[in-house]
């Protein structure tokens, strides 16, 4: 492709410029001892991202409750001494000009725990417990962990935060209506349904400093007949700027156990973009580590930013390999400049 590739242009949302639009993608590592805490695994494995020159590190699914963990490996942010332990990890790529932010998250009725909680006494399979319905006071205090939870991210210094509202965590499954059976205001239509996401990312937004955006990721489709659509989240989004959303961060699946129809590079580019909004960049995820299709995604305005995963677990090292094979020369920290 002539010219810049436009994978490796910078890309600025509020006051956060990213030097290149490569994102590594949260991915739970399930790796604490119990107690949400960040160790050495955690140090070595975002530093290895940072090295390898991705535009941003979103850190993995964080755990704003020790109720809402996924499972007791999970890192979390209900404690001032978790953050703490992820000060190092934030430095560190800080030292090497590397944003990094951090997804929040509550687990619902996909926690492993003996009685988990949810919108509705729907199980998320047969053989899973059936949770405990959430109340409307307890609903108020999810809404105020997540936002301490942001308000210690703010702390110790992350660059950007994203809300987790998808694949099929508490937040997706008061959205969907294939767990949420509620009657109350958090239930009965789109807009109640939607309503608890609405608090937690207000709540969220009131804590973050002006120039520091604030992602969501949702899951567009539940992959299930009378489940989430493409078409059922565009009136929200909206709402969802109005909350102070900035970057949308499209994946789909996970409420039920039931896969996608068929699993492809690009597979969810397509949901993306559906979801166009002229206030709301997109990043777009799945199987992209195919540098044409990656560049195509961003070419033709399906999506502003790409996220990687498993391709970023197989080589961190991507964004320098992928810059130098098209012309461009990212620049490797000084000790590893001899390798390219």
């Amino acid at each position: 492709m002539p010219g810049t590739p436009l994978l490796f242009t910078p890309y600025t949302v509020r006051g956060l410029k990213l030097a290149n639009r490569v994102v590594m993608s949260p991915m739970c590592q399930y790796r604490t001892r119990g107690d949400g805490l960040a160790h050495a695994w955690h140090r070595v494995h975002y530093g290895a991202r940072a090295v390898g020159g991705v535009g941003l590190i979103i850190v993995e699914a964080t755990g704003v409750l020790p109720e809402g963990r996924i499972t007791v490996g999970d890192l979390g942010l209900w404690e001032d001494a978790q953050a703490d332990a992820l000060r190092e990890i934030v430095d560190f790529a800080h030292s090497l000009h590397t944003p990094i932010g951090i997804q929040i998250s509550h687990a619902g009725r996909k926690a492993e725990l003996p009685d988990p909680v949810g919108p509705s006494p729907v199980p998320f399979a047969p053989d899973w417990k059936t949770p405990r319905p959430l109340t409307v006071g307890e609903l108020d205090g999810v809404v105020e962990a997540f936002a301490r939870a942001a308000r210690r991210a703010v702390a110790v210094g992350f660059d950007c935060l994203e809300v987790h509202a998808a694949h099929g965590y508490l937040l997706h499954q008061f959205l969907s209506p294939l767990s949420n059976r509620r009657e109350d205001a958090y239930g009965t239509d789109p807009e109640g349904r939607a309503r608890l996401l609405r608090e937690v990312l207000a709540a969220v937004r009131a804590e973050l400093p002006a120039a520091m955006p604030l992602f969501l990721r949702i899951s567009a489709t539940d992959w299930h007949d009378g489940g989430l659509t493409p078409a059922q989240f565009r009136p929200l989004l909206p709402s969802f700027v109005e909350a102070g959303v900035d970057v949308l961060d499209v994946s789909s699946g996970g409420l039920i156990p039931q896969p996608p129809p068929a699993v492809y590079p690009g597979y969810q580019v397509p949901l993306a973009e559906e979801l166009a909004h002229p206030a709301l960049a997109r990043m777009a995820i799945g199987i992209l580590e195919y540098f044409p299709l990656a560049e195509n995604t961003l070419r033709r305005g399906a999506a502003d930013l790409i996220a990687l995963g498993r391709g970023l677990l197989r080589d961190p090292y991507w964004p320098l390999r992928t810059a130098r094979e098209h012309g461009l020369a990212l620049t490797p920290p000084a000790p590893y400049e001899r390798a390219w």
